[in-house]
């Protein structure tokens, strides 16, 4: 029940406005003075004031009104105020209605308008408490993102805004965090983001990339090795996590890590323990872990190409980025970004932004070098990019209000596709990460 606050100094006014209001299901408090009325929106949730001119006898100016507008307006800016007036006073509500009061009525009033208005105001003012929160909030939110270090990240949509307020927020604590997604689509840079915002902003941040080393120089790259521990070992190598130690560890492409290496990894984890290649000696350090990867570990784990054990000790939390062609809002803020001050021709604007970018952000970066390139002046068009459109999704509207597909939908197409992955994610014009999410979400064997 709203609560409606009337302020006269006269008590049949009162009493008679409180009736009315009353029988219309409004809650009712009175002042009859500016002293009471201030008090009473200062402490009281109020959706509406009913305002007298006057309060003093004698008093037609219309002065004592004026102040108390403007009071009320210092305590809530946003309040709905109703002005009761007489012909006298006419020219004084007039500008207040100017300065933000948003009616007036004349004494005698007709009961029907008056009830209207206060309706018509009460959910008004609702609505504008309603922004004035929900900016309040923004601006909250914005507050200490306009403060972080987002390490160069460019984007434009919510999904990418989650992320990033994700990433920041983990960055408070010390937890280990995994961040999954399609090559290219800028993990690397999220961990960057949680790093440099985090409490270990200036202690070492050590990256290394298991998908980029042969597999048997994977641990003594992470773990370090003795001088003639393997062949062309000709002296001591100080590993990624000693190099780490106080700092952060970046795991890339973690799922390509063998068995043997998954084992160290566990321990050093769990212990903070281990040896070199070489070595019997026990060294310690503390290291905060963030790992990624494109593949899918949950499949890995089943096939036994991954430890599970391992798998829940890298994932304390989980950010998963999408696909470009999923956030299709970043597109054309990371063009503005790779290609500043060259403008688009409305087809070009619309080519990209309907381009699937297998490659993702990476794909999307190169393709805006080889246009800087080869057209080095003027209007970038749809054919300076050269686009694969055979990877084409048609348009951005389509990539935004693409039907989630039900369970039933996803049984049939892994029936009639014979469970290749690849050919039920095309079919949905999906990637395979996204298509592997989905079947997990169903419980559906793959």
């Amino acid at each position: 029940m709203e609560k409606i606050l009337i302020v006269d100094d006269n008590p049949s006014i009162l009493e008679a406005l409180s009736l009315l209001l009353e029988i219309h299901d409004y809650s009712v408090v009175t002042a009859q003075n500016a002293f009471e009325a201030q008090q009473i929106v200062q402490y009281q949730r109020i959706a509406l004031v009913l305002q007298d001119m006057n309060f003093s006898s004698d008093t037609t100016s219309g002065d004592e009104g004026k102040a108390l507008f403007y009071k009320l307006r210092e305590i809530n800016p946003h309040l709905p105020v109703i002005l009761i007036t007489a012909w006298t006073e006419l020219e004084t509500a007039i500008e207040l209605v100017k300065a933000g009061a948003v009616d007036y009525i004349g004494k005698p009033w007709d009961d029907q308008k008056l009830l209207t208005s206060i309706g018509n105001l009460v959910e008004l003012g609702k609505s504008k408490a309603s922004n004035a929160l929900f900016e309040r909030q923004q601006h909250e939110r914005a507050a200490p993102k306009a403060q972080a270090n987002l390490a160069g990240l460019v984007y434009g949509s919510t999904a990418m805004e989650r992320i990033v307020d994700m990433a920041l927020q983990l960055a408070r604590s010390d937890v280990s965090v995994l961040i999954t997604g399609p090559n290219g689509s800028g993990k690397e840079r999220i961990a960057e983001i949680i790093q440099a915002n985090s409490f270990l902003k200036d202690e070492p941040f050590i990256k290394v990339n298991a998908g980029a080393l042969p597999q048997e120089l994977i641990e003594a790259e992470l773990f370090g090795a003795e001088a003639g521990a393997y062949t062309g070992a000709n002296k001591q190598r100080i590993g990624r996590f000693e190099a780490a130690d106080g700092g952060t560890l970046f795991l890339d492409e973690i799922g390509n890590l063998p068995l043997s290496g998954q084992m160290k990894l566990l321990r050093v984890l769990q212990t903070g323990e281990f040896e070199r290649l070489g070595s019997v000696q026990t060294r310690k350090v503390t290291v905060r872990v963030i790992s990624a990867t494109n593949a899918n570990l949950l499949q890995d784990i089943r096939s036994g190409q991954f430890r599970e054990d391992l798998y829940y000790r890298l994932n304390v939390i989980e950010l998963q980025l999408p696909p470009l062609c999923e956030r299709p809002d970043d597109i054309l803020p990371l063009i503005k970004h790779f290609l500043p001050n060259r403008p688009l021709t409305h087809r070009a604007e619309q080519a990209l932004s309907g381009y699937s970018w297998p490659g993702n952000v990476r794909e999307l970066e190169n393709a805006c070098k080889r246009a800087a390139v080869l057209t080095p002046d003027g209007a970038l068009d749809e054919h300076d990019f050269a686009l694969n459109y055979d990877a084409v999704i048609t348009t951005t509207k389509s990539v935004q209000s693409k039907r989630e597909p039900s369970k039933q939908e996803l049984q049939q197409a892994m029936h009639d596709h014979q469970g290749v992955i690849a050919k039920v994610a095309r079919h949905f014009g999906m990637t395979r990460q996204a298509l592997y999410r989905r079947l997990q979400k169903f419980e559906i064997d793959y």
